[in-house]
């Protein structure tokens, strides 16, 4: 295999999307964790982003030529995975010796189907990626395809049978990581009007069982927490270092640990980090005190999965909250003085008109500041995707479509065709003109992040599209 003398190479790739460029906000954390890792072991890692840098299939082509990676680690979610698919047969092409290696959360539940029927995949990586990957690269350029059986986390092909090793033990130390490496991404071409947002990821695990999510399946249902000390010198780091406009925690619950969350917020104050940020958690997981704790931080905005203004649907969600507790954790975020943005989920099976319009209500009444209408949308991996399978319901197979703004299952007793509508005339009288002046007023990053989200909605409406794409790329600029 590869002497010692030799230095393996590993690509990072992060596929081009279906239907060209995607608005692209932040750098990609789970390569820039994987990327650090690698890099802290000696290894000489390249990161593609092809989204961001507008590279297509060919693009990725002349990519890795130039750079003759050993090993290619492609990245997908749902919705993009028959990109990465047409990805990995492009690298095959051009590189057939090359290993290619698929990880996400997609690929984590379906690996066994897409062993069998995809021969320019040769391993998947399921679940956290880190570790993993550490040791698939030292294993491999040892062994080869013989050393990856003593690696937990992967599945992969031998003697044309599909191979799993045990899973993975989660990372119990999240300390022990190092800062992701956002040396390797144009950071530039991340900005959003002239500001740079950096994610940042303060804890792992999810100890709710939503029937819609994987997060609990993908990291674990207990709560694996980086110390505090931990997360303010991440975000003093990205200040210094990178010039940080902002930072987007991607914690699936910021606040579950209310007296953690709290020393967080001290910690930011002590230290005068003075960089606005935002955050997701539960409606049942906050109080008047952390949230204004948080806006005395910096913190900004505040998005819940509010998920449905009927409890009949968030109780067939396993969500564990109720409607009250939505229009409390609202209305107490708006008087701490932060913008809220929630999400909720429609057509999900037991909605009717009836549920349907009690979640439009719902929002018309508590007023957020942005709210996201999503599709119901049966993840592989979710306890929604196996029920919707049980009730015989027609189901797409057309991953690109699995972005939550499109239907992707029959539901017999309400049409997607009236939730796509209402959902319409929702947007359509939400994102007003005053709606954008209202928001533009506020000053914030996050309020102008919303203005011009209503304003390209609000130009495409009324049929000057062309404004709309000038505008979009200006600010970016």
């Amino acid at each position: 295999m590869f002497g010692e003398e030799e230095k393996i190479k590993v690509a990072l790739v992060n596929p081009p999307y279906p239907g060209g460029l995607v608005d692209y906000q932040v750098p990609c954390i789970g390569l820039a964790y994987i990327t650090a890792v690698l890099e802290k072991n000696g290894y000489e890692v390249r990161v593609i982003d092809c989204p961001v840098l507008h590279i297509n299939l060919k693009g990725l082509e002349q990519e890795i030529t130039r750079f003759e990676p050993d090993i290619i680690g492609v990245t997908s979610v749902t919705a993009t995975f028959q990109s990465a698919l047409q990805a990995a047969h492009a690298i095959k092409e051009t590189c057939p010796d090359v290993l290619v290696v698929l990880g996400g959360p997609h690929a984590s539940f379906m690996d066994e189907e897409i062993l069998r029927g995809n021969s320019d995949v040769d391993v998947v990586v399921r679940g956290e990626g880190e570790e993993t990957m550490l040791d698939l690269v030292h294993c491999f350029s040892k062994d080869g395809l013989k050393g990856l059986h003593g690696v937990a986390g992967l599945s992969f092909r031998d003697g044309g049978q599909v191979v799993r090793t045990p899973n993975r033990p989660l990372i119990q130390n999240l300390d022990q990581l190092p800062y992701p490496a956002y040396k390797h991404f144009p950071l530039n071409k991340y900005r959003v009007s002239g500001r740079l947002i950096f994610p940042v990821v303060t804890s792992r695990g999810c100890p709710y069982q939503c029937t819609f999510c994987v997060a609990s399946h993908m990291f674990g249902k207990t709560l694996r927490a980086r110390s505090v000390g931990n997360v303010v010198d991440e975000l003093e780091w990205l200040r210094d270092e990178y010039g940080a406009d902002a930072y987007t925690f991607y914690d699936d619950i910021f606040t579950f640990d209310v007296e953690r969350a709290l020393k967080i917020c001290e910690e930011i104050k002590n230290r005068k980090i003075g960089i606005p940020w935002d955050c997701q958690t539960r409606v049942d997981r906050v109080s008047p005190k952390i949230l204004t704790k948080m806006r005395e931080a910096g913190c900004e905005l505040v998005s819940f999965g509010v998920e449905s203004g009927s409890q009949k649907i968030l109780d067939a969600m396993k969500k564990g909250t109720t409607v009250e507790q939505n229009e409390k954790a609202i209305k107490w975020a708006k008087q701490a003085g932060l913008s809220v943005s929630i999400s909720v989920i429609l057509g999900y099976p037991g909605e009717t008109e009836e549920t349907l319009k009690q979640t439009i209500n719902f929002i018309k009444k508590t007023q957020p500041d942005d709210a996201f209408l999503c599709i119901a949308t049966p993840y592989p991996g979710t306890e929604l995707y196996n029920l919707v399978k049980s009730l015989g319901w027609r189901i797409s197979r057309e991953w690109s479509k699995y972005e939550m703004q499109t239907p992707v299952f029959e539901n017999p007793h309400l049409p997607f065709a009236k939730i796509t509508k209402e959902r319409e005339i929702f947007y359509n009288q939400l994102y007003s003109p005053s709606y954008i002046i209202r928001q533009s007023l506020k000053g914030n990053i996050y309020s102008t992040l919303m203005a011009q989200t209503a304003l390209h909605q609000l130009l495409w409406r009324i049929k000057i599209p062309w404004v709309s794409v000038i505008f979009k790329k200006i600010m970016r600029l």
